[in-house]
């Protein structure tokens, strides 16, 4: 392997499979290419397990090759099985294209889109939705042995719950995406997780059968887990968006501070832009050195995802929160009535009603176990009353384990 993006590409953990390596080695090497890698718009918001091809797709901007991020809100009104053991619910139209449109303002924070020779972002259901089945099926349908298909993993499984016609259309939908942007843009490369590996090989065949090329292939990154074998981006409080609205920038943020030791220079390689000369200074730090790295992977990635201004207010939000430096302010924060603090609230209500706990149940362990603070006491009662005497000029600050803080604000 010769070309310089493949290569950093592989030392950051991004490759998985390739149909032909040598030929993607020499293509990229020998001109700037059009790649795409395709997004389920399904949810209104990508969480942070979604984000690893946008970083590759940026890394391949960055050599000079041109990406096209393509969101199926064609495909989106079938859904893909792949990896799913059940059928996904039917979205209406509306609720696609409103998906869409939330989605292309959250790929714009990765990726380049000028619409011309950096990045375009386009949306298979301008080809798809207009179809014409008798002609999709003379065309495109005469390429595909239905035989072959069974024997990928994705229909394997599906087989043993059932497997819809519907479904087992998406196959030949995505790889018709990949002709039509070969058709329309000259792409040559089709990127995206490896349980896609079989819809972007019947793309990469599909081409060369219509058309004889031999140039197109396809690349798969791995599905990334933390070092316990958890899917990335998820947490105690559920999955970790880049939408506001459903994780906060600053619980976004104290994600990537609490990934595991053993977590984080893998992170820094894939979540960060950071050249991997200086990511292989921090290999060994331990303790303190180690926790001063993780501020600079939660700070890096937080300003990718939302903006370097709000990355310093979540970084400065951490600072007040766990040091006692800072602005009080940029603690996440919730608001209670005075009169409800005067008559007083149970510590197991007020620790579930900020969020930090999702249960009674969860809380009494928590405090069994010494993880429950306010305002820096710990409590080991769970009959405790919250009430005024809790009230300072910060308001009230409940602690949840050593990482997790709200400040209450009386209204």
């Amino acid at each position: 392997m010769r070309n310089e993006v493949l290569i950093e590409l592989k030392e950051r953990g991004f490759f998985q499979q390739c149909t032909n390596i040598e030929n993607l080695d020499n293509l990229l090497s020998s001109k700037k290419i059009t790649y795409y890698s395709g997004f389920d718009p399904t949810n209104s918001s990508f969480h942070i397990g979604h984000i690893v091809p946008m970083f590759a797709m940026a890394h391949l901007q960055r050599y000079g090759h041109r990406a096209i991020a393509l969101i199926g809100g064609g495909t989106a009104m079938i859904g893909d099985p792949s990896g799913k053991t059940e059928a996904r619910k039917m979205l209406t139209i509306e609720q696609i294209d409103s998906n869409v449109a939330q989605l292309k303002k959250q790929i714009e924070r990765f990726i380049v889109i000028d619409g011309k020779e950096k990045g375009l972002l386009v949306n298979n259901a301008d080809w798809l939705r207009g179809i014409n089945y008798l002609d999709f099926l003379r065309d495109i349908g005469k390429h595909f042995s239905v035989n072959r298909m069974l024997t990928f993993e994705t229909y394997k499984e599906k087989m043993k719950t059932g497997l819809s016609f519907l479904e087992f259309n998406y196959i030949l939908l995505q790889s018709y995406d990949f002709l039509h942007l070969f058709r329309d843009y000259r792409c040559l490369l089709q990127c995206g997780g490896d349980d896609q590996w079989a819809n972007m090989v019947s793309g990469v065949e599909l081409i060369r059968r219509v058309s004889a090329s031999t140039e197109v292939e396809c690349l798969t990154f791995p599905l990334i887990l933390t070092s316990d074998g958890k899917k990335m981006g998820k947490s105690e409080k559920g999955a970790v968006f880049l939408s506001e609205e459903l994780t906060s920038v600053y619980d976004f943020y104290q994600y990537w501070i609490n990934v595991t030791d053993s977590d984080t220079i893998r992170f820094l390689k894939l979540y960060t832009f950071l050249p991997l000369e200086e990511i292989k200074r921090y290999e060994g730090l331990k303790g303190e050195e180690l926790r001063d790295i993780k501020r600079i992977l939660a700070y890096e990635v937080t300003k990718i995802a939302h903006g370097e201004e709000k990355a310093q207010n979540a970084q400065k939000g951490a600072l007040a929160a766990f040091s006692g430096e800072g602005n009080i302010e940029l603690i996440p924060s919730i608001e209670i009535e005075k009169s409800r603090i005067t008559n007083g609230i149970n510590v197991l209500d007020i620790f579930v009603e900020s969020g930090l706990c999702s249960s009674k149940g969860e809380a009494r362990r928590l405090i069994q176990q010494g993880g429950i603070r306010i305002n820096d006491d710990k409590i080991d009662d769970e009959k405790t009353v919250v009430g005024e005497s809790a009230i300072t000029e910060k308001g009230i600050l409940l602690k949840s384990g050593k990482k997790k803080i709200i400040r209450v604000i009386i209204k």
